[in-house]
């Protein structure tokens, strides 16, 4: 199994449990791993063959724009379910990091793994 990935899209949503947080958007970065079998785009050359990354990539942003939630356990799931139902993925791994949400560290995020069972 190939794995396509995306790293560091950033993307403004409103997400946190603080009355704060449910009034200004925030950047959450994402990374994601996707299993993928590249075989026939490179032997043909032909996007149509594999994972368009750009597809997914607006496809996350759009979503992620659309919706609040309180936690990023919930955005994270949301957006691995999307992803595997879509575009029929038979896993992704995706780390989703939210900046400055304590003061003592940088980031706080999940990573989560998750595997489409229709696969």
């Amino acid at each position: 199994m190939d794995i396509i990935f995306l790293r560091g899209l950033q993307i403004e949503t409103i997400v946190g449990i603080y009355e704060w947080e449910r009034q200004t958007k925030q950047t959450v970065l994402l990374d994601l791993e996707m299993g993928a079998n590249i075989r026939e785009a490179a032997l043909h050359d032909k996007i149509e063959n594999t994972l368009d990354y750009e597809a997914v990539s607006q496809c996350t942003i759009a979503y992620i724009k659309e919706c609040q939630f309180l936690l990023v356990e919930t955005l994270a799931e949301g957006v691995a379910d999307l992803l595997l139902r879509k575009f029929n993925l038979p896993w992704i791994r995706l780390t989703l990091t939210k900046r400055n949400a304590i003061c003592a560290a940088s980031d706080v995020g999940v990573t989560i793994e998750r595997t489409n069972s229709r696969c």
